[in-house]
């Protein structure tokens, strides 16, 4: 399972996330997901940890917290949700 953490300050880094998590358990695998053009993160990021009962523990204690002047959003991640493949958004045999 992975848990997604979203409404983070734009501030935050991998070792902060870690330290908060650890609180719960082993963490083995933070994701703080950069913009493209600015590389800045994005507001959210991925943490995964050791057991699921560890993760479930800190999302049910973290959700809602308020963190660096932030009320975090923490939950069970979703998968990712597949695209049609058409990178621009278009779909080119549409024409």
């Amino acid at each position: 399972m992975s848990i997604y953490v979203g409404n983070l300050s734009y501030d935050v880094t991998q070792e902060d996330l870690t330290e908060v998590f650890a609180e719960y358990g082993t963490v083995t695998r933070v994701s703080v997901p950069k913009d493209r053009e600015t590389g800045r993160p994005r507001g959210f990021a991925f943490v995964e940890m050791e057991s699921e009962s560890n993760e479930t523990n800190a999302i049910e204690t973290l959700d809602g917290a308020e963190w660096m002047g932030r009320s975090m959003k923490v939950n069970k991640a979703r998968p990712r949700e597949r695209s049609n493949g058409n990178r621009g958004g278009y779909n080119r045999g549409s024409f």
